[in-house]
């Protein structure tokens, strides 16, 4: 028996087997649509049931930001932050709603909403799951005992399969009952409203900033109006020395005229200047 529960639990580790994201994986560049689906394909490879399946395609990344869960891409890019929220939604879309994700991950989005922080978690995350692997294969190896001893395989192989999987059912749903408590303690926030109020606070902080340069600038511009230069120092010197020497204005030429010397033509007297035919006569 005991070796029949060892091979059990080799099976069911096989079967269970899931592939991680290691943390130090994910990349810290930013990436373009093709290039994270591609990243999430290779790194989940085994968690696909059929060869056909799809662990992450371009309309379900859009339908994430159409619906928030997402925050949208910048230039085109996703950060390393996008990478670890389509992290936690593809494991959270099998046994959740749009709604309840929406739920968990935006106080994630607004409060932790950066590279650093959301990789501390991640890592922390990771750890957590890594040691909870191994529960997992004891509670499901101990299961398919407690099946074995009541609908032993060797006698029907069908039954035996159908309360394991009905003994698995049981143990998903009280679980999923579980998380939409807690999902159901969380506070409620508005992804929209939450987001606006970021912007308006950070656009805030930018307007701060422009003040103090404003301020700034013209406490410079004061300062620098009160300085005078060495330079403008000796243009002042020059401008006061050309102002103070004036030059002596030139004397105006007196022009002595001759007098005009009268000749006499008959009874009239005429001057140097032309005379007509008819004077001549």
């Amino acid at each position: 028996m005991d070796e029949q529960l060892l091979q059990l639990k080799r099976e069911i580790r096989d079967m269970i087997r899931l592939d991680f994201i290691i943390p130090e994986d994910i990349p810290e560049i930013e990436l373009y649509m093709d290039q994270v689906t591609r990243f999430m394909d290779q790194q989940l490879e085994h968690n696909k049931r059929t060869q056909e399946d799809k662990i992450l395609t371009k309309t379900m990344i859009n339908n994430y930001t159409k619906n928030r869960l997402l925050p949208p891409p910048k230039n085109k890019r996703y950060s390393k932050e996008h990478i670890i929220l389509l992290i936690y939604i593809y494991y959270l879309k099998n046994v959740l709603p749009i709604g309840d994700i929406q739920k968990i991950l935006t106080p994630m989005t607004l409060h932790f909403g950066n590279a650093e922080k959301m990789a501390e978690i991640y890592n922390d995350i990771y750890e957590l799951e890594k040691s909870q692997y191994f529960n997992i294969e004891a509670s499901t190896a101990k299961a398919a005992a407690l099946v074995e001893k009541r609908f032993p395989q060797n006698e029907d192989a069908y039954l035996n399969k159908m309360a394991f999987i009905y003994l698995l059912g049981y143990d998903m749903f009280s679980k999923k009952r579980l998380i939409e408590k807690l999902i159901d303690e969380l506070p409620d926030e508005d992804p929209k409203a939450a987001q606006a109020e970021a912007k308006a606070e950070k656009k805030a902080g930018r307007v701060g900033k422009k003040a103090v340069r404003g301020r700034t600038g013209l406490k410079k511009a004061a300062a620098q109006k009160g300085k005078v230069t060495a330079g403008q120092k000796s243009g002042i010197r020059k401008t006061a020395v050309k102002k103070a020497t004036v030059k002596p204005t030139a004397a105006k030429k007196t022009v002595t005229r001759k007098p005009v010397e009268k000749k006499a033509v008959g009874n009239k007297a005429v001057t140097n200047k032309t005379v007509g035919k008819n004077s001549a006569e």
